[in-house]
């Protein structure tokens, strides 16, 4: 086993991957907001990574000989596009991609000496857009871009760049979707609560229905153990049945088709009264 830095791994599937590696013999280098939250056998590194001095601060704590970087760190905006703020689409980028970038920016020179490996979390909302998190599926699918240029960039150095791509995953995360849900639509205006009143009560619905579906965080755990061993890693990693029939249907079926599906089964209603 070798060095690996992970970010946001103070909570959630950051944490459950830095215990998993620490467990299985790795270096682990804890990216967290205080260096209380983070998990037992790692080395805390105290990292926001939209914080530009704690990212340079990267240099001075890493080992000269990382092996690996799992960009996890992450945030969710929900809510309709139409009310979402311009702040809050930053702040979602911000983390998301440019965050992801700034870390991976930061570490490439060690990556580039030991020949290492890049690992992203992204989200099968990195493959397929929903209604209501339009914003979290704009920094995914950015993401996944950047991610598809680095792989083909970095080849001269052979550093592996892999996508991990989860659905719903039992984390506290989606346990706390609903409230979540109801805290986004009680902080719209009046107006926007009442256009997106049938969305409100869909995704509500939908997300309930998600949440029991949700694959637990082992799985994606095991999907980024098997990406920073793997001899010929994949380029993605879809985790869980949902994920990989998610997949299939993208790739089949027609967006016409996919988009009615879509609506249906987040209970967009088909008209809005004015």
């Amino acid at each position: 086993m070798g060095s690996v830095l992970i970010t946001g791994a103070s909570r959630g599937i950051g944490r459950a991957i830095a215990e998993r590696l620490a467990a299985s013999g790795w270096d682990v280098y804890a990216g967290v907001r205080r260096i209380d939250d983070a998990p037992a056998g790692v080395t805390p590194v105290v990292l926001d990574v939209t914080d530009a001095e704690q990212v340079r601060a990267l240099d001075s704590v890493l080992p000269t000989d990382l092996d690996a970087l799992v960009n996890n760190a992450g945030i969710v905006v929900d809510g309709p596009l139409e009310a979402i703020t311009p702040a809050d689409l930053r702040r979602q980028l911000e983390v998301n991609v440019i965050g992801q970038l700034a870390v991976t920016q930061a570490v490439l020179p060690r990556l580039r000496d030991s020949a290492g490996r890049i690992v992203f979390i992204s989200s099968m909302s990195g493959r397929i857009a929903t209604p209501w998190t339009g914003a979290y599926n704009a920094s995914k699918f950015a993401l996944e871009g950047m991610a598809d240029a680095l792989r083909i960039e970095l080849r001269p150095w052979k550093i592996k760049v892999i996508l991990v791509e989860p659905a719903a995953t039992d984390t506290a995360l989606w346990q706390d979707a609903v409230t979540q849900l109801e805290a986004t639509a009680s902080a719209m205006s009046e107006e926007h609560r009442r256009l997106y009143a049938g969305h409100i009560k869909g995704m509500t619905r939908a997300t309930k229905v998600i949440q029991k579906q949700a694959v637990p965080a082992e799985h994606v755990v095991a999907a980024v153990e098997r990406a920073l061993t793997a001899t010929r890693p994949k380029a993605r990693y879809p985790v869980g049945a949902p994920a990989k029939i998610q997949v299939v249907m993208d790739a089949i079926t027609p967006t016409p088709l996919m988009d009615a599906s879509l609506a249906a089964m987040t209970g967009v209603p088909r008209r809005v009264k004015r």
